[in-house]
């Protein structure tokens, strides 16, 4: 699987839990929120002012190694 900016984030985690914790990093606690959970990545990002482009790196690495 691999992610990008327009991934929804309710997918990734149905898919992948173990990503939860880079939107933690990122400030984002409430993934459990339908609003939350129907953000994209990069929508997220935008919110939380952060970079999506390191925060969709991040993620694809986690799951290459996987």
């Amino acid at each position: 699987m691999t992610v990008s900016k327009e991934t929804v984030i309710g997918d990734l985690l149905d898919k992948e839990p173990g990503c939860a914790k880079f939107f933690f990093e990122i400030g984002m606690h409430c993934l459990g929120c339908p609003s939350a959970r129907g953000e994209s990545i990069g929508q997220a990002c935008i919110v939380h002012e952060t970079d999506a482009d390191e925060l969709v790196s991040k993620i694809n690495e986690y799951l290459a190694s996987k």
